[in-house]
């Protein structure tokens, strides 16, 4: 119980932040009461908020849900309070999970803590769309915070923040009660404080199998857990593939990430240089299969059929041609089949995770946030090929001292074997 107190008493302290749109600090001590009268030990979770939740709003930092509280819980929900997990709040994030900056959400923008001297005009930046849930876990607030992963938005704000993101293999997690935008690429994620406690609380949201209402939902063999553990680099046969060493890439990131591969290859590693040539198209795929599935999936967001509907009655619907969808489709299956190939020659992919350290919001606004962008271009590959990411945290920036991450990638149902890597790397680095 006194773990549950200390994480109200860092919620209220870290207010400033934007971190949470609902507190749900009462609910929190209740479900810490029946957690202790079960034997069970309480611990802080942070929900990002378009995770459904029975007991607070769920509103995707949009205007349109803002008194929208959900019927039922979404299915990792219930299995986290089930085992011990206590709901401090529903954390801030872009509206409806669109961005890399937690800024434009219409709850107001959250703001890292990493640094503490930001000005109330400009601050840095703690990555998107789970930005709420990162910085929830780097201020000390919760152990675990649940994100959303599209294209990046765990690993991003977990590299720009200095903790752990997780994104299992796509179906691990179930999705049922993640409101559905972009159904192709979405998967809930972990954010934690270590690559070990991204392992347990994916063990124990995956504990019951598959969910029967997520027609996605896949099971992890219970010998991907056991026979595919790893206790050592020596003998790991890493992948370094040459396109992600691209003209975006800043100097701190590429020192970063060519000393994890020295360090690995120090301690026994196979290191080996590869190449994704198709991963030059990733983005542009990656744009138009999730713009595709935006513009299907929210087309219920009419203010008819419910939500906030606006004073003006005039409306815009754009719509992609098919013609390009199926284009990109195939794109993604040439990306796939690229990338699994590549598994065959090695157990494990080394990249950035990001461009660099977090800019400021002042930076991202006057490019038109196009550095959005060149951030996804490490990451959003691992969601079209639907296989499990980490982002770890490695040093530090030169200028001003902002954490810098890198990505660990594995293939498909691989998630304990990535977790042990990423695991070990981090006792060494």
């Amino acid at each position: 119980m006194q773990r549950i107190e200390s994480a109200i008493e860092k919620a209220v302290k870290f207010r400033r932040h934007g971190i949470f749109i609902s507190e749900t600090f009462d609910l929190a001590r209740t479900q810490a009461r029946e957690a202790i009268q079960k034997g069970i030990t309480p611990f802080p979770v942070a929900v990002k908020d378009c995770f459904l939740t029975n007991t607070a709003n769920t509103t995707c930092a949009s205007q349109m849900l803002e008194n929208y509280c959900a019927p039922v819980n979404a299915t990792i929900v219930e299995r986290i309070v089930a085992n011990g997990g206590c709901i401090i709040g529903k954390t801030n994030l872009d509206e409806f999970c669109m961005g890399t900056s937690s800024a434009l959400g219409h709850f107001g923008p959250v703001k890292s803590a990493v640094k503490q001297k930001d000005s109330p005009d400009d601050w840095i930046i703690p990555g998107g769309s789970s930005g709420g849930s990162a910085v929830a876990v780097q201020a000390g607030i919760v152990d675990l915070a649940l994100g959303s992963d599209t294209g990046g938005s765990t690993r991003n704000p977990a590299a720009f923040n200095g903790i752990y993101g997780l994104k299992p293999t796509y179906g691990v997690l179930s999705r049922y009660g993640l409101i559905p935008l972009v159904n192709s690429l979405d998967s809930p994620s972990i954010l934690a404080t270590s690559a070990e406690k991204c392992w347990k609380y994916l063990e124990i949201m995956t504990s019951k199998g598959i969910d029967a209402a997520d027609s996605t939902s896949v099971t992890l063999p219970e010998e991907s857990k056991e026979s595919s553990r790893i206790s050592s680099l020596k003998g790991l046969k890493v992948g370094v593939p040459i396109e992600y060493h691209n003209e975006c890439l800043s100097e701190d990131a590429w020192r970063h990430w060519n000393r994890i591969v020295g360090i690995l290859k120090r301690e026994g590693a196979i290191v080996r240089v590869i190449s994704l040539p198709t991963t030059k198209y990733s983005l542009a795929c990656y744009s138009v299969i999730a713009a595709a599935d935006v513009a299907s999936n929210m087309a219920r967001y009419d203010s008819v059929a419910y939500g906030h509907r606006s004073e003006k009655n005039e409306s815009t619907y754009e719509m992609y041609r098919k013609l390009y969808l199926d284009k990109a489709l195939k794109v993604r299956r040439l990306i796939t089949d690229e990338m699994l190939a590549a598994f065959n020659e090695v157990d494990i992919l080394v990249t950035p995770t990001a461009t660099g350290p977090a800019p400021k919001y002042s930076q991202l606004r006057d490019t038109l946030f196009s550095k959005e962008d060149d951030d996804d271009y490490f990451t959003q590959a691992a969601n079209l090929v639907g296989i499990p990411a980490i982002s770890i945290p490695v040093g530090r920036s030169d200028e001003d001292g902002l954490p810098i991450g890198v990505q660990l990638m594995a293939n498909r149902l691989n998630d304990r074997a990535l977790c042990d890597v990423a695991q070990i790397l981090s006792g060494i680095i």
